[in-house]
């Protein structure tokens, strides 16, 4: 059971892995010039489980807009507790800054509280540079063009067209040896959650990395089919069983922000 807990963290971690900018191979990335379907104040919620047992809470939000060396950035928290009592606890904390010109991760911070196990890592990225540094080290390591964090991946993807039958190859998150990611576009249906029932797009997302999200990982997830994809649920199929998260709210910004 507390492997799966840790699971339940690095489901999102890789997913918040999935931000916002066009497509790979794109040179100049400008959010300017594109819909932006969140804004300070939407929050989603989520109830987490492992197969039919509730384990806990998840949330993600878009809390500020704070400046980051000078840049107006989006700053989005996501945060998932709980755990099964006397057995094991996840308490863990992924921020993200994405700036709101270029949609680039400008910082990356995580905060796990996991059983016996409390990390804190810090990272500032410079995407003019293409390095990064981490806290506590601060030692410049090499990065990539228009850099992605675990965090900002999940807004991206709800700013790029999803055709069914497609896969989209990006070269985007800031570890150079995590790359490519893969999102696969599996299917379309219309799903019931605890906030509702939506018409959902189900994408598969893979990374260069064991694990759920691996090349022969079964985890799908499912975005809402309209202009503000958000996420509804999403699967993992395990070998000791199903984690699984499901929107039980959602809190739209008080005013979408347009191009």
């Amino acid at each position: 059971m507390s492997a799966s807990l840790v699971r339940v963290r690095n489901i999102v971690a890789s997913l918040v892995l999935l931000l916002a900018a066009p497509l790979a191979g794109a040179q100049e990335p400008n959010q300017e010039h594109q819909y932006i379907p969140w804004g300070i104040g939407e929050r989603l919620e989520y109830s987490v489980s492992f197969g039919k047992l509730k384990v806990g809470n998840a949330s993600m939000e878009v809390r500020d807009v704070q400046s980051v060396r000078g840049r107006d950035a989006w700053h989005t928290v996501f945060e998932v507790h709980g755990g099964v009592r006397f057995v094991y606890h996840v308490d863990d904390t992924f921020e993200s800054w994405i700036d709101k010109r270029s949609g680039n991760s400008l910082r990356f911070r995580k905060d796990q509280n996991e059983g016996h196990r409390d990390l804190e890592r810090t990272y500032e990225i410079f995407p003019e540079r293409g390095v990064y540094t981490e806290t506590p080290s601060d030692s410049a390591m090499e990065s990539v063009k228009n850099p992605l964090d675990d965090g900002s991946f999940l807004y991206f993807i709800r700013t790029i067209p999803l055709v069914v039958g497609q896969t989209y190859s990006f070269d985007r998150y800031f570890k150079p040896d995590r790359n490519p990611v893969r999102i696969k576009v599996m299917r379309k249906e219309r799903i019931r959650v605890p906030a509702g029932e939506f018409d959902a797009i189900v994408v598969q997302p893979i990374i260069n990395t064991p694990g759920i999200f691996s090349e022969n990982g079964r985890a799908e997830v499912w975005l809402s089919d309209d202009k503000n994809r958000i996420m509804l649920q999403m699967k993992s199929g395990l070998s000791i069983g199903s984690i699984n998260l499901y929107l039980t709210s959602h809190r739209p910004p008080p005013a979408t922000t347009t191009p």
